[in-house]
């Protein structure tokens, strides 16, 4: 039997057991929320609030202790889920703006694809069209020779129609609004054609033979296109032929005396920088000269020799005298001057002159370097399209290590200026295969340094005479001075640091402009040359800023940058 005390306790334990999870909730949150509460807080409650919170606790439970910790808890739970909710509130947002951002992009690359694919199909029409005029014309090739049938005479004026729509359009927006109707009425048109003439087999014959005939027209416009370009870089600029004629008139207005140059004693110094250009080209001398000389830590140990034909030595001249090369010393020569030179090459090439470029005895004249300077000892030998940019003093204390030719090596596939032996040299003929190995490393004329001593030593001379004469009797390689450059100093040639000499310059060969501004010379081989109108762009800056075009003879001919 139960007591009144004992019932007592058992109505206040059902009481903690009804609430218990209640009250263990609260003091969870009151743990999350703070860990500093001490006490709890004296909190007023309006009575609708405390009822519409408390309002069973408050039957069972008057003790007013109990109910401000419960209203403190209550409080609390409001607040951490009102934080919550905000929580929430600004993740919602977070997320919104993140998806939002997301469809953004989506949007924008849709419409890149759209403009992609707008712009690929932009000729759609153009090409539709011209693939209709020739179907047409191989419908009109079936057709009987003299036929004026009414069928022909439709055909005929469509074919007109097309022409004149489309003409020289790339795009579909260059098309006449017409062109849409002509274009449907020429598809009505062949599609009643190809009822007419039904055998496919002779329509297939006939488009082959259409190819055929276009790769032809192909291959000849390119075989013309290549003929004017190199015709193109070989003919002289009328600004440049004016400049010589300018500057020859007032060389002749000259006293003898007033011809000289200064420094004629240091011509045959062979402790002195000796540089050598062949060339009848005035401005590419000046701009050779000129961008030497402005990175020269020593100028005053330069001598240029600048050898030319008699046609071009007045001009030459002229310029160096109106322009003098600071302190280095200048020789004007011409190669007409060189008696000995008349028995040793022009007997020879008389045999076989077909090729006036590569057979001029400019061209040539590098091969005959120690008869030319028998005084000298070593030189560097530039072609007349290089511009320089570093100071070259070094090039003179480089070991040659017994060679005679210190040149840059032109073997390697992954570049531009990559030459394998076999493209210039036959290898077929037995001659060239004993004696050659065709997987060699090759090398480039453009900046060289010679040994003539070792030259003369090893009288390469005439082993290039024998060369020259055995290849004008029979294909043993193309005509020009490389091969015969190369096959002269096989084993005899020592590679260069690359950086010495960059090539490239005078075609679209992609050489990067890092490459450009660390080579110490750069050369612009190739039929762009930097004084022509066909320069690339791009590359010509490099030579342009060593000429002076304010030059009032510059100005009169026309000659800018």
């Amino acid at each position: 039997m139960l007591t009144s005390a004992g019932r007592k306790e058992f109505i206040e334990d059902l009481a903690s057991i009804k609430y218990r999870s209640d009250s263990l909730r609260l003091k969870l949150i009151e743990q999350e929320t703070s860990k500093v509460l001490k006490e709890p807080k004296l909190v007023v409650f309006k009575e609708r609030d405390f009822d519409s919170v408390v309002s069973h606790r408050s039957v069972e439970n008057n003790d007013s202790e109990q109910s401000e910790n419960t209203g403190e808890a209550v409080n609390l739970l409001e607040r951490n889920e009102t934080n919550h909710e905000r929580k929430e509130d600004k993740i919602l947002q977070i997320t919104n703006s993140v998806q939002k951002e997301k469809y953004n992009q989506k949007a924008v690359r849709h419409n890149q694809n759209v403009q992609l694919q707008s712009q690929r199909v932009t000729d759609g029409r153009v090409k539709l069209m011209r693939d209709q005029v020739i179907r047409a014309k191989a419908y009109l090739a079936f057709t009987p020779p003299g036929s004026n049938s009414h069928f022909v005479k439709e055909l005929r004026t469509r074919i007109k129609e097309v022409e004149r729509a489309v003409g020289e359009a790339t795009r579909d927006s260059d098309l006449p609004r017409s062109a849409l109707q002509k274009m449907r009425s020429m598809e009505v048109l062949l599609s009643k054609a190809s009822h007419i003439f039904p055998d496919c087999s002779a329509m297939a014959t006939k488009l082959q033979s259409m190819t055929y005939n276009a790769e032809e027209q192909i291959r000849s416009q390119k075989s013309q296109e290549s003929f004017l370009l190199q015709l193109a870089g070989r003919t002289t600029p009328k600004g440049l032929h004016c400049l010589s004629m300018q500057l020859t008139s007032e060389y002749f207005s000259l006293q003898p005396e007033e011809r000289q140059f200064p420094n004629e004693q240091k011509l045959h110094d062979p402790k002195l920088h000796h540089y050598a250009v062949f060339s009848d080209n005035v401005l590419a001398c000046a701009v050779v000269v000129n961008s030497t000389v402005s990175f020269a830590m020593e100028p005053e140990k330069i001598v240029f020799h600048v050898v030319t034909d008699s046609l071009n030595l007045p001009a030459i001249s002229m310029w160096f005298l109106l322009n003098p090369p600071g302190k280095a010393t200048i020789q004007i020569q011409s190669v007409d001057d060189f008696e000995w030179l008349s028995s040793m090459y022009n007997s020879t090439m008389e045999q076989k002159s077909r090729y006036p470029r590569y057979t001029s005895l400019l061209n040539h004249l590098r091969f005959y370097m120690p008869e030319v300077f028998p005084a000298l000892n070593k030189i560097v030998f530039f072609d007349d399209d290089v511009v320089v940019q570093k100071d070259l003093s070094k090039l003179w204390s480089l070991d040659m290590k017994g060679k005679v030719n210190g040149a840059v090596e032109t073997c390697q596939k992954s570049e531009a200026s990559f030459w394998p032996m076999h493209m210039l040299i036959n290898f077929s003929e037995p001659f060239v295969a004993k004696r050659f190995d065709a997987n060699a490393c090759t090398w480039a004329f453009g900046m060289n340094l010679f040994d003539l001593k070792e030259w003369r030593r090893q009288n390469l001379t005439s082993l290039y005479q024998k060369y020259l004469k055995l290849g004008l009797k029979r294909p043993l390689w193309k005509a020009g001075s490389l091969p015969l450059g190369w096959v002269t100093f096989y084993n005899k040639t020592v590679p260069l640091d690359r950086k010495w000499h960059l090539l490239g310059l005078g075609y679209e060969s992609g050489v990067r402009q890092a490459d450009i501004e660390g080579a110490a010379v750069i050369h612009y081989n190739g039929i762009k040359k930097p004084w022509l109108d066909m320069a690339v762009s791009e590359y010509k800056g490099y030579w342009s800023k060593h000429m002076k075009f304010e030059h009032p003879y510059l100005q009169q001919c026309n000659i800018h940058e």
